[in-house]
């Protein structure tokens, strides 16, 4: 994006939270809008981020890189995986580098996109993530709805946490903060640092988010949207291979879709969905009522 007061800059999506050393080679040769790999290493890494929350009174699970003595109660990450689908239950798994242990908590998943400024975080909103889990991958990342409300207190409560991160790790522009909500309240589990998958549920054509990124990233004001109705969006997925995917007249409330001709293994990405609703519930059935309507036209009705 480029504009009078904003040039031309890389904007770094998913998968380079694995390759800090890339991201500075990068920085090197272009001008990068976001965070860079010093900041991207401190977020990143669990032992850092862990000692982080303790010291600074986050509630945050328990982490270990030895195979845990009640492996039940725990999930295996991979240090600066992204997506969900690295994630596994530690059942049966062996400590392997760059693989840690991580306590498992219940609940559900909620997701706090902010834009940074190197020392505080603004909220831009919440939203509800669930799973699309895949026999290999039980934690694939399936969708997400833009909460319409969310109580103040707790907010106020999430914004600090994030903020002091920020400021630890030095993040700018558009991250996300991922959290489970549970009986005992809100843990925290961690900080993508850059533009995520709820980016599009969040996006206003009057103070686009990419905007406010790229202002934040050069230390200038920047608006955020607000909100008046609720936003989903839906990963789908191939279920079976498909040898030759079909010709398909995609509704305009889709996104990323396949070629005709493609061929796909089961697992791989379909498409986008989104939809608008009054109402985080009634979008998110909304937008499942979609994806399985549209999922017929490559699959066929498999009942």
């Amino acid at each position: 994006m480029a504009g009078d007061d904003l040039p031309a800059a890389i904007v770094l999506g998913s998968g380079f939270e694995r390759m800090p050393e890339t991201v500075d080679k990068i920085a090197r040769h272009f001008r990068l809008a976001g965070n860079g790999g010093a900041a991207i290493r401190r977020i990143k890494d669990p032992q850092l981020l862990a000692d982080d929350c303790a010291e600074l009174g986050i509630p945050h699970p328990q982490l270990r890189w030895d195979q845990p003595p009640d492996p039940e109660n725990w999930v295996v990450k991979t240090a600066g995986g992204a997506g969900g689908g690295h994630v596994r239950r530690a059942a049966g798994e062996s400590p392997t580098a760059g693989r840690y242990f991580q306590r498992f908590v219940a609940g559900r998943s909620i997701s706090a996109l902010f834009v940074g400024n190197g020392q505080t975080a603004h909220l831009v909103g919440f939203s509800q993530q669930w799973t699309s889990p895949a026999p290999t991958a039980p934690y694939r990342y399936g969708g997400a709805v833009r909460l319409r409300r969310f109580d103040r207190r707790q907010a106020a409560v999430i914004g600090g946490w994030v903020s002091s991160l920020t400021r630890r790790a030095g993040l700018v522009g558009l991250c996300s903060a991922d959290l489970i909500r549970g009986p005992d309240g809100y843990t925290f589990i961690e900080i993508n640092p850059r533009p995520g998958a709820t980016l599009d549920i969040f996006d206003d054509v009057d103070a686009p988010l990419i905007e406010a990124h790229l202002r934040a990233a050069t230390g200038q004001v920047f608006r955020l949207p607000r909100f008046v109705d609720s936003m989903a969006s839906m990963v789908t997925y191939a279920a079976t291979p498909i040898t030759h995917f079909p010709s398909i007249a995609w509704p305009e409330w889709t996104a990323d879709q396949q070629s005709a001709g493609t061929r796909l293994i089961a697992g791989d990405p379909v498409c986008t969905v989104f939809a608008r609703g009054p109402s985080a519930q009634s979008t998110k059935r909304l937008i499942k009522g979609q994806a399985s309507q549209l999922q017929l036209q490559w699959e066929g009705d498999r009942t």
